[in-house]
């Protein structure tokens, strides 16, 4: 006879099973998503940049490269510009587990930044090291071909020129003639930073010229490619992501600046029609 099992279950035949032992089914496992930064445990200041649409597509990014990331396995991870510490803790959530003794640092120019990020280090349990410094001023002798990772949401905002490195929460967003002036000031710390294997994820709006960004990076020796593209209201934002590659500087003799522009317009435009469908 067949046992009728717990109620409300399919009945179970024991003769299909002599020994009386019903084999266990496997348990289905769910696996959690990538923990990030909550925005209600992220600290705030009127002085400080807060988590936007700039911010989120960085972390976006970091969540898709995650699983090279974790195979990377960086001994240091930093952020230049950290104002708030959301993109900071994220990295720092999305690789604790996986990738143990990895040394986190931050900057700001922006004291007031500073603390923010501590506080919200400190309130999601995580920790880095956060300096107040412009750029990687007091870190880049001692961190010279160091740093594994290297995230970057600069200040890339079209101004006057008078308003790039202004006190306060101007010094997050002002950047420049095209928004390039300190971009163009972080590159050459990031070159002096980077180990012979680091990555460098970079926050660009389309009228910073990105292209132009892969090209100045490119004759340095760094291949490059867009991570995320995101079109809002306002603005059109591109994560780029840089890695040290010798063979570009040989095939900087082979294609010309205005076939390598080319090639990248034609790669974001394809990007913005898949977003738009």
């Amino acid at each position: 006879m067949a046992d009728q099992g717990l109620e409300g279950s399919n009945p179970v035949d024991l003769s299909k099973h002599p020994s009386g032992i019903v084999p266990t089914p496997h348990p289905v496992i769910y696996k959690m998503p990538p923990r990030i930064a909550a925005i209600r445990l992220v600290s705030s200041h009127r002085e400080v940049y807060e988590p936007c649409d700039d911010s989120f597509a960085l972390v976006d990014a970091l969540l898709a490269d995650r699983t090279n990331l974790i195979e990377h396995n960086p001994k240091i991870c930093m952020e230049i510009g950290c104002g708030s510490g959301y993109v900071i803790t994220s990295l720092i959530l999305l690789l604790k587990n996986e990738v143990p003794g990895v040394h986190y640092l931050a900057t700001d120019t922006n004291p007031i930044a500073t603390r923010v990020t501590k506080e919200t280090l400190q309130a999601h349990g995580v920790d880095a090291d956060v300096i107040c410094a412009d750029i990687a001023s007091v870190l880049e002798k001692r961190l010279s071909g160091s740093v594994d990772v290297i995230v970057v949401n600069p200040p890339y905002v079209p101004t006057p020129e008078y308003e790039v490195g202004m006190e306060g929460i101007a010094s997050a967003w002002a950047g420049g003639e095209n928004g390039r002036t300190v971009i163009d000031k972080i590159l050459p710390v990031v070159d002096l930073l980077l180990s012979e294997k680091g990555w460098f994820y970079l926050v660009t709006l389309t009228s910073n010229f990105p292209a132009e960004i892969c090209l100045m990076m490119r004759k340095k020796g760094y291949a490059s490619r867009i991570v995320v593209q995101r079109s809002t209201e306002e603005e059109n934002l591109v994560i780029l992501k840089f890695w040290r590659d010798k063979d570009e500087e040989s095939e900087e003799k082979e294609t010309s600046s205005s076939s390598f522009v080319s090639q990248f317009s034609k790669s974001l435009s394809s990007l913005m029609e898949k977003q738009w469908r």
